[in-house]
């Protein structure tokens, strides 16, 4: 279960980072991430409290992306 969360915020922090032309603050890439986030443990099947997690995760994967070289 850890693990799937793991790669849900790394797959979060990877879209996070591809919005080109937009120029994103890191209050976007993490509202993108968190998105991700959530709409990967849907797809998952997980219930509610995962999805929260999934979401937090992909949050913060999004805001730090452009932080370890990620999305630039």
């Amino acid at each position: 279960m850890f693990k799937s969360l793991i790669i849900a915020g790394i797959g979060a922090a990877l879209v996070a980072g591809c919005t080109p032309n937009i120029n994103p603050t890191d209050a976007d890439r993490a509202i993108i991430g968190a998105g991700t986030g959530y709409v990967v443990q849907q797809v998952r099947g997980k219930g509610g409290s995962d999805r929260i997690k999934g979401a937090a995760i992909g949050a913060v994967g999004g805001a730090l992306c452009d932080d370890v070289g990620l999305c630039q």
